[in-house]
C-alpha cells in the first residue's frame, strides 16, 4: 500500500558564488583594528630591564653580606681569628673528636705544601698543636698567604685556634722550608653529633708582588 508524504520539506541555505564573493570582500576591506597591546608590551620590557639591574646590583652587595655572615655563623667552613683559651676551660674527657688535615695550593703557588701528621684524636677543651710543611720550590722569594676552611662548616664556630701560620703573611726566600705551627681547641658545647673534623689550608701567593707578576708572565708564555 503507498503512503504519500505531505508537508513542507525544509530547503537547504545555499547562497550563490556571487554572494559568497560580497561577503569576502566586504571582510577583507575591513580597516584592521588597532593593537593596543604594543604600549603594554613596553611598559613590561622596561620594568624587567629595571628588575635585570637590581639583580645585578643586589649580586655585587651579598658578596660583603655573605662574608660577614660566614664569619657570624661559620657557613662554609670559613674559622675565625686568633682566640685566647679561656683559663676555666674544662676538658671534656668522655668524648673524642678526629681532626682530619688537608693542604693544597693555588694553581700559580710553585710551593710544597702538606700536614705532617694526618689526623689527631682529641677531647673537647683540649688544646692541641700540630704543624704544616711548606718549602719554596723557586730561586724567588715568595709571599704566601694561607686561607683554613673546616667542614662541616656548622662546627666552625666551636673550633677556635690559638696559634696559626694562616694569620700572617708568610716569605720564604729561596728554597727556604720550615714546619709551621697550629694550635687549636675544640668548645665543649660542640653538638654531640660531631665526631669528625677536617682542617684545610690552602696557600696563595700574594697578588701583586713581583714573583706573583714573573710567575704569570711566564704562565701566559707557556700558554702560547
Amino acid at each position: 500500500m503507498d503512503i504519500a508524504l505531505t508537508g513542507t520539506v525544509p530547503q537547504l541555505y545555499n547562497p550563490s558564488a556571487g554572494e559568497i564573493s560580497e561577503r569576502l570582500g566586504t571582510i577583507m576591506s575591513a580597516p584592521p583594528k588597532q593593537n593596543h597591546g604594543n604600549d603594554a608590551n613596553k611598559k613590561v620590557i622596561i620594568q624587567l630591564m629595571f628588575v635585570v639591574v637590581g639583580m645585578f646590583g643586589f649580586g655585587f652587595a651579598l658578596v660583603p653580606l655573605y662574608d660577614v655572615f660566614c664569619d657570624l655563623t661559620g657557613l662554609n667552613g670559613k674559622t675565625g681569628g686568633q682566640v685566647v683559651m679561656p683559663a676555666e676551660m674544662k676538658v671534656d674527657s668522655s668524648r673524642e673528636i678526629t681532626v682530619e688535615f688537608m693542604a693544597s695550593l693555588n694553581e700559580t703557588m710553585p710551593w710544597s705544601f702538606y700536614p705532617d701528621v694526618k689526623s689527631v684524636q682529641v677531647h673537647p677543651g683540649q688544646p692541641m698543636k700540630i704543624s704544616y710543611y711548606v718549602k719554596n720550590d723557586t730561586n724567588n722569594e715568595i709571599v704566601g698567604q694561607a686561607i683554613p676552611s673546616l667542614a662541616p662548616g656548622l662546627a666552625a664556630p666551636y673550633f677556635h685556634k690559638t696559634e696559626c701560620f694562616c694569620f700572617t703573611e708568610q716569605i720564604l726566600k729561596a728554597g727556604e722550608e720550615k714546619h709551621m705551627p697550629v694550635v687549636f681547641f675544640i668548645d665543649p658545647t660542640i653538638p654531640k653529633d660531631v665526631n669528625v673534623l677536617t682542617l684545610s689550608y690552602t696557600f696563595f701567593i700574594k697578588p701583586g708582588s713581583e714573583a706573583a707578576a714573573s710567575l704569570t708572565d711566564n704562565s701566559k708564555h707557556q700558554d702560547l
